[in-house]
C-alpha cells in the first residue's frame, strides 16, 4: 500500500481507540482490541494475519512486561501492609521544619513512588498529608502538589510502572540506562513542578477543607525501621543500575560483569526485591508467613485489568508493525527536520488529550515511533522512551481518573483542578522533555 494509505489506517486505528474510550465508554482492554481490527482492515491485512498480529504482541508484551508488573505490585503492596510506607512517611514529615515539609513531601513521595502504582501512592498519601497540613498550618497546595509530582513523575517517567516498561520493551531501550537517564531527569522535574510550582499556586488557590477526606489508613504499627525499609525499596534500582554501569565500564570477559548482569536482569532485581522484602518488611512487621502470602497474593488483582490494558496495547504495537505503518512512519521522519525524541512526546502528547490514558498514550506512540529506534545509537531508544513518558503525562484533564482522583480527595472545584492538577502534569511534561532533550546534547 502507498504511505498515504498506510497513514490513513493508522489514523482509523488510533481515531477507533480514542472514540471508544472516550464517546462510547468502552474499557480499553476492548479498545485496543477493536482499533487494532480496524487498522489491520483498513491496511488491508488478511483476517487471519491481524488476529496473528495482535495475539504475537499480546503475548510478547505480556510476558517480557507483565512478569514486571507483577512483581513491582507485589513489593509495594507489602510496602504497605507492612506499615513500613507510613512509617517513612512519618519518620520525614517529623524531622523538618514547616519552610522545608514540601520538599521533604515531595522526596517521600517521589521514594514511594518508585514501587507504588500512582493510585496507590495517593490513597497512602493523602491521609497523611491532611493531617499534616491541620497540625503545621501550611497551605494544603504546598503540601499536596509536590506529593502528587513525586508520585506522577516517577509513574510517567521509571520502570517498573507500566508505561515506562512497555515503551522500553517496544524501543528495544536498555532498561539500565532508561532507569538512569529517567532518574537524573527526574529529580528538577520534580523539583520545578512539585515545591516551586506547589509554593506558586497556592498563594492563588486556598483549597477548603476537602469534600472527600479519606480516613487515616488502618495500618499495623509497623517496626520495621527507616533505612532498612528504604534500602529494601531501593534493592531492584540499584541492582539494575549496576547492570546499566558493567555493561559501561567492564570489560566484555569480566566475571563481575557477568554476574552483574544477570543480577540487574529486570525479573531477577524484582524477584530479589520480593523476596527480601518478605523478610525485612514482612516477617520484621510481625507478619506471619499466612498474612505475607495473602499480602502477595492480594496485589495482583488490582492489576489485572492494566495487565490486560498492557498487553493489547502490545497487540496494537505489533498490528502497526506488520501493517507496515512503523516502516512508513520512519520514511517519514527521515524527511522531516524534527528530532525523534520531540515527535515521540508530540504523538504521545495527542493521544493523552484525547483519551486521558497516560498508559495507552505510551504504548501507541512508543508502537508509533517504534522504527526510528532502530536508526539510534544506545543512548537514543532510552532517552526516546523518557520523551514518550513526557508526552503522556501532559495536561490531565475531564477524561483522566486522576483528574477526578485528586479533585474529591483535596476538595477542589473544577477550576481550581485545572489551575494546579492540570498544569502541574504539563509542567512535568514539558520540563522533563526539556531535561531529556539537555541530557541527549551529552550523550
Amino acid at each position: 500500500m502507498s504511505d498515504a494509505q498506510l497513514a490513513t489506517a493508522a489514523v482509523v486505528g488510533i481515531v477507533t481507540v480514542v472514540l471508544l474510550i472516550t464517546w462510547l465508554r468502552v474499557h480499553p482492554f476492548l479498545a485496543l482490541m477493536l482499533g487494532s481490527a480496524a487498522l489491520g482492515i483498513a491496511a488491508g491485512m488478511p483476517a487471519g494475519k491481524i488476529a496473528e498480529s495482535f495475539t504475537a504482541g499480546v503475548s510478547s508484551t505480556a510476558g517480557n512486561v507483565g512478569l514486571l508488573i507483577a512483581l513491582g505490585a507485589m513489593i509495594g503492596a507489602l510496602l504497605a501492609d507492612s506499615g513500613a510506607a507510613d512509617r517513612v512517611v512519618d519518620t520525614v514529615v517529623s524531622r523538618v521544619s514547616a519552610r522545608r515539609l514540601p520538599w521533604a513531601i515531595a522526596g517521600v513521595a517521589a521514594l514511594i513512588g518508585l514501587p507504588l502504582f500512582f493510585e496507590i501512592g495517593v490513597v497512602l498519601l493523602v491521609p497523611i498529608i491532611l493531617l499534616v497540613w491541620r497540625r503545621m498550618n501550611v497551605p494544603l497546595m504546598k503540601l499536596g502538589i509536590p506529593a502528587l509530582a513525586g508520585l506522577s513523575v516517577l509513574h510517567g517517567l521509571v520502570p517498573p510502572h507500566p508505561g515506562p516498561l512497555v515503551a522500553i520493551s517496544a524501543l528495544n531501550a536498555d532498561l539500565g540506562l532508561t532507569l538512569l537517564f529517567g532518574l537524573i531527569v527526574a529529580v528538577p522535574t520534580v523539583i520545578v513542578a512539585g515545591p516551586v510550582f506547589g509554593s506558586f499556586v497556592s498563594r492563588f488557590v486556598q483549597a477548603q477543607t476537602p469534600v472527600a477526606t479519606p480516613q487515616v489508613l488502618d495500618v499495623r504499627a509497623s517496626t520495621v525501621g527507616f533505612w532498612t525499609t528504604v534500602l529494601t525499596m531501593l534493592l531492584p534500582i540499584v541492582l539494575m543500575l549496576l547492570r546499566a554501569f558493567a555493561e559501561l565500564l567492564l570489560p566484555a570477559a569480566s566475571g563481575a560483569r557477568a554476574a552483574l548482569v544477570v543480577a540487574g536482569m529486570p525479573v531477577v532485581a524484582l524477584l530479589a526485591g520480593v523476596i527480601v522484602a518478605m523478610f525485612t518488611l514482612g516477617a520484621a512487621s510481625g507478619l506471619d508467613r499466612r498474612q505475607i502470602s495473602q499480602s502477595v497474593a492480594g496485589a495482583l488483582p488490582p492489576i489485572a485489568g492494566i495487565l490486560l490494558i498492557v498487553a493489547a496495547g502490545g497487540g496494537l504495537k505489533q498490528t502497526l508493525i506488520d501493517a507496515g505503518v512503523g516502516t512508513m512512519i520512519g520514511r517519514a521522519a527521515q524527511g522531516m527536520a524534527m528530532s525523534p525524541l520531540i515527535l515521540g512526546w508530540l504523538v504521545a502528547v495527542g493521544i493523552r488529550l484525547a483519551t486521558g490514558s497516560a498508559t495507552v498514550a505510551t504504548i501507541t506512540a512508543a508502537g508509533l515511533v517504534a522504527p526510528l529506534a532502530t536508526q539510534m545509537d544506545r543512548a537514543g531508544p532510552p532517552l526516546l522512551t523518557l520523551a514518550i513518558g513526557c508526552g503522556s503525562v501532559f495536561f490531565s484533564h475531564v477524561n483522566d481518573a486522576g483528574f477526578w482522583l485528586v479533585k474529591e480527595y483535596f476538595g477542589l472545584s473544577l477550576g481550581e483542578t485545572l489551575k494546579t492538577w492540570s498544569a502541574m502534569e504539563t509542567i512535568i511534561s514539558v520540563v522533563g522533555l526539556a531535561g531529556v532533550l539537555l541530557l541527549r546534547a551529552f550523550v
